[in-house]
């Protein structure tokens, strides 16, 4: 699976979200790689994810409550805006 490090907008960020943690929970990546993935995208796009100290609702919409869990573990980031979904 081939992730760049640069995406022009949420929905492509989100699209590649849910491939990354989807293959992780087919078994077909290994944990190791779930975290460096999502810590690049991360780094790379945050503006694009993050907004006022939350995800973005096009995130939000299209990536979900489980995938956001993940993410939010990898990253750090407080999931108790999440709860809300």
């Amino acid at each position: 699976m081939e992730v760049k490090k640069f995406y022009r907008t949420q929905r492509e960020v989100a699209t590649v979200i849910n491939e990354i943690v989807d293959y992780y929970w087919l078994d077909k990546l290994s944990d190791e790689d779930l975290e460096e993935d999502v810590k690049m995208i991360y780094e790379n796009n945050q503006d694009k994810i993050i907004k006022n100290n939350d995800y973005t609702t096009i995130i939000k919409q299209q990536c979900g409550k489980n995938r956001l869990a993940v993410v939010s573990k990898i990253i750090n980031f407080n999931t108790r805006e999440l709860a809300t979904l």
